[in-house]
Order: C-alpha cells, then sequence, then structure tokens
C-alpha cells in the first residue's frame, strides 16, 4: 500500500516482489539491498569491536541482513528499470551480468571492523571505473545522522544519480530510511521507494517533510 506520496515521491510500505510487478518501467534503478554478510550480528573482527557489535545487536535486532535476495528477486528488481545502479554488486556476482562501469566509495575508514571501501555494480554507459572519496562512517563521518544500520550518505546517492542524467524516474526496492528518495527529492526527480519494515518507512516520511537540502 501506499504510505507516503508527495509531489516527487511515492513510498510504499511491503514487500518489492509483491509492488514491483503492479508498477510501470523506471528510469532508473538505484538501491543497495542486504548483502547476506550478516552484518545484523556486527562487524566483530577485532579484539575491541564486541562492544560494537552488542550495540548494533541491540539497536537494529536480528536478521536484517542475514540473507541476501534471491535472484529471482533481484532479476525483478533489475525488470523495473532501464538502468541500474546497485550498490554491494560484488556480493551478487553469480547474477548480475559482467560490467565494465563500477562506482567505488572509498568511505575514508576511521573504523577499523568496517570495509575500507563499497562497491555498486552498473548497467551505465561507458568503461571507467569512478569513485567519490567521502567519511560517512566512525568518529569523522560528515552525516552524523544515522536511523539505519547500512544507511548510504546523501551525497553519495546524489553522487549516483549524477551518472544518469537523463533519469526522471527512479526506484528503489530496498528503500531503507529513504536516502535514495531524499537524494532524488533534493534534485527535483521522481521516486518510488519500497520498504518492508514499517519503522524504516516512518523514518522515511520524517526525512521527506524536511526542507530541502541541497
Amino acid at each position: 500500500m501506499i504510505y507516503y506520496q508527495d509531489e516527487n515521491i511515492t513510498l510504499y510500505h511491503g514487500d518489492c516482489r509483491e509492488i514491483l510487478p503492479t508498477l510501470g518501467v523506471f528510469d532508473l534503478l538505484l538501491t543497495d539491498p542486504p548483502y547476506g554478510i550478516k552484518r545484523d550480528k556486527g562487524n566483530a573482527t577485532s579484539k575491541g569491536a564486541g562492544f560494537y557489535a552488542e550495540n548494533i545487536r541491540k539497536q537494529y535486532h536480528d536478521c536484517w541482513d542475514h540473507e541476501r535476495p534471491e535472484a529471482d528477486t533481484l532479476r525483478l528488481c533489475l525488470g523495473a528499470a532501464n538502468k541500474h545502479i546497485v550498490w554491494g554488486g560484488n556480493y551478487f556476482s553469480d547474477i548480475l551480468d559482467q560490467r565494465s562501469k563500477w562506482l567505488v566509495w572509498d568511505k575514508l575508514q576511521t573504523m577499523p571492523t568496517f570495509s575500507d571501501a563499497e562497491l555498486a555494480w552498473t548497467s551505465l554507459d561507458g568503461v571507467a571505473v569512478k569513485m567519490l572519496r567521502y567519511s560517512g562512517n566512525g568518529l569523522l563521518a560528515t552525516e552524523k545522522d544515522r536511523v539505519h544500520p547500512t544507511q548510504k550518505p546523501l551525497e553519495l546517492m546524489k553522487w549516483c544519480i549524477g551518472f544518469a542524467k537523463e533519469a526522471k524516474t527512479i526506484i528503489d526496492p530496498f528503500a531503507g530510511s529513504g536516502t535514495t528518495g531524499r537524494a532524488a527529492k533534493d534534485l527535483g526527480l521522481k521516486c518510488t521507494l519500497i520498504e518492508r519494515e514499517e519503522r524504516y518507512c516512518e523514518e522515511t516520511v520524517k526525512r521527506m517533510r524536511q526542507e530541502v537540502l541541497l
């Protein structure tokens, strides 16, 4: 069902597998699906990370990243748009076609328990790999207000949209806290979001009702 709607944004609360077939085809798929790396269990990769891992479990609960989307689900998402940017594409290499134009987010990492960078698979034109260096995690993070455990920085998603300048409509079937929608709204574009957890739909609505953040 439609949970929220304004001039630019339509937010659905539900399962993308049920909602996507009822929608048309969009210009751009920009999304960050669960990677299935059990991030919900914390990143206790070093001795000092135990407290952080426990905090992740308490704040966000378990199972949100326990499994990645099934292949049919991801293909359904790809079929909903003409061009695609999928963060965590390296975790779906057995499903996604071989492409040359990847996007890289260098996190300027200050937390040893996080990866130094993340990769986005794209079906965009061209072959050049592009990188954005932007502090999005840890003590030196530029954007401090996070309501979702894998929330991407707003500037990162605006940067992504900039590679699809012809795109006027955007779809994000794994919306989380709505960063894709917030970026699209700030850029004057239309975006449809789908999120199955109502608590994140609530947070998305709050972000959509803020002043434009250009």
